[in-house]
């Protein structure tokens, strides 16, 4: 199948909408892992169960990671590689669950990024062949 056999959509234009949603993200963050590994060591949450404290170090490093491998992975999506779209679906996918297991604590939030999570995946999986149709 060459590249003039498949039909490209308004979905095409998607892959740019994911690689900017990567980029932004990945900025993000990356600034909250630095603000986490330049600030104060340990963060203290109340919940329903009880109180707790967690080594903002080692979400701040987890953060930062992750920021700089969005911010990567989404340049180079927008570059069209395709090595780049997959790893982007399974960074979103794990972003995803993150959110899934932060529903209890910010909610509104969680549902919004989990939304915009659901659509790059979509938009990556299910019209891959039309972006890359698009770049070619």
């Amino acid at each position: 199948m060459t590249n003039s056999d498949i039909n490209t959509s308004g979905w095409a234009g998607w892959g740019v909408f994911a690689a900017v949603v990567l980029i932004v993200g990945g900025t993000i963050d990356a600034f909250h892992g630095l603000q986490a590994l330049i600030g104060p060591d340990t963060a203290y949450f109340l919940g329903k169960v009880g109180l707790f404290s967690i080594d903002v170090q080692g979400w701040g490093w987890w953060h930062l990671i992750a920021g700089v491998l969005l911010i990567l992975v989404g340049v180079f999506l927008l570059l069209g590689a395709k090595w780049a779209r997959i790893t982007a679906i399974v960074l979103v996918a794990i972003n995803a669950i993150g959110q899934l297991s932060l529903i209890s604590v910010q909610p509104w939030l969680s549902l919004a990024l989990l939304a915009i999570d659901v659509v790059v995946i979509y938009a990556l999986t299910v019209h891959g062949r039309e972006i890359d149709a698009r770049k070619a």
